[in-house]
């Protein structure tokens, strides 16, 4: 082999190296910033995961909002019409939230089995429900009318 072609060799070899490092921290930031949904039926049953973060999303259960202590905590309950988790948030809740209404909230379950909140969206309109609530709605009822 000439001296030229070793230089090209080893070059190809180092941007293959290189472009493949790059793909890996690339796959790896995405793999951690993933966050999966769950509707209260899947957490209720264990589907969610422990330690990592996900999106719970549902229907804010009437007269279940509650503030202890007076303060900016706020716990509610969610459900999908089959399955009910409690929610914890910890600070100022978006203008639209409100009982009745189908929420998404980011974060992760604690030990206890209580969701704890760091972000809470709602919905912007009166017609707009997020795609992944609406879908986790149905699922409950296209099951119990199958049961029955």
């Amino acid at each position: 082999m000439t001296p030229v072609r070793r230089q090209r060799l080893i070059l190809i070899l180092l941007m293959v190296a290189g472009v493949g490092t790059a793909a890996t921290f690339a796959l790896n930031s995405f793999n951690d910033n993933l966050m999966y949904f769950f509707s209260t039926t899947e957490v209720a049953e264990g589907q969610a995961p422990k330690e990592a973060k996900f999106r719970l999303g549902g229907m804010v259960v009437e007269g279940s909002i509650s503030r202890p202590n007076d303060g900016i905590m706020v716990r509610f309950d969610l459900t999908d019409f089959s399955k009910v988790v409690t929610v914890e948030y910890t600070g100022i809740l978006p203008d639209l939230f409100r009982e009745g209404q189908g929420i998404v909230a980011n974060g992760r379950l604690n030990k206890g089995g209580v969701f704890v909140a760091e972000e809470v969206l709602a919905k912007h309109d009166e017609n707009y429900m997020p795609p992944e609530v609406a879908d986790s709605l149905k699922k409950p009822a296209q099951q119990a009318k199958m049961g029955k």
